[in-house]
């Protein structure tokens, strides 16, 4: 595959650019935010370790998905931190609408090859639409610390972002399935969220 070639398949390509209305809805209250954002972290670690436990015949798979659970635990302890030294509360856990309808469009039964390649191509859409919305408030929130703080985890999940889209096509049979699966995502997502709520305490 050519660097050019590479380089646009890794860019963030999204559909609907989030309302730049959501970084000042979120300012109202940025425990919100946080506590949905640790709760992010810590599922994507899940995430990992499921992708590992279903396939641990992928050997390339299980070496570079591996230690992103120890990294995505480090973000959420990172948040987590960070909400305690503002004097917060992690608080319950909460339903992640965004999630829930990606997977409703996630293949269920069948080819088991198609099954693994749709899980990947999920996880880089939300590790996709994640760094989109961490450039957000590294740009846009008025707390610098906290401008910093995002610009990190925007960095970080751009590669998760790569990693997964990689992968998909390194599984892949036929790299024009992932292009055209890719697209059909991308155009789903596009959807559900030009039908969701902006919300100020959610991270998606």
């Amino acid at each position: 595959m050519s660097e050019k070639v590479t380089a646009e398949k890794h860019k963030l390509g999204l559909h609907l650019p989030t309302d730049p209305r959501w970084v000042n809805l979120a300012e109202m209250d940025i425990r919100e935010i946080l506590v949905d954002h640790a709760y992010c972290e810590q599922k994507a670690a899940s995430s990992c370790i499921t992708l590992v436990q279903r396939y641990p015949e992928l050997k390339r798979l299980v070496e570079e998905v591996s230690p992103v659970v120890t990294e995505e635990w480090g973000h959420f302890r990172l948040v987590l931190a960070e909400i305690n030294k503002r004097g917060y509360e992690l608080g319950p856990q909460r339903k992640d609408e965004y999630v829930a309808k990606l997977q409703d469009f996630h293949i269920k039964g069948g080819d088991r090859k198609k099954r693994l390649l749709d899980s990947l191509l999920m996880c880089a859409l939300i590790e996709a639409r994640s760094c989109e919305r961490f450039r957000l408030l590294s740009l846009h929130i008025s707390d610098d610390q906290l401008k910093e703080f995002y610009r990190k985890f925007m960095i970080s999940e751009a590669g998760h972002y790569r990693m997964f889209l990689d992968l998909a096509y390194h599984y892949a049979e036929d790299p024009s399935y992932v292009d055209q699966r890719w697209q059909q995502f991308l155009n789903y997502e596009k959807d559900i969220l030009s039908k969701m709520e902006l919300r100020a305490d959610r991270m998606h």
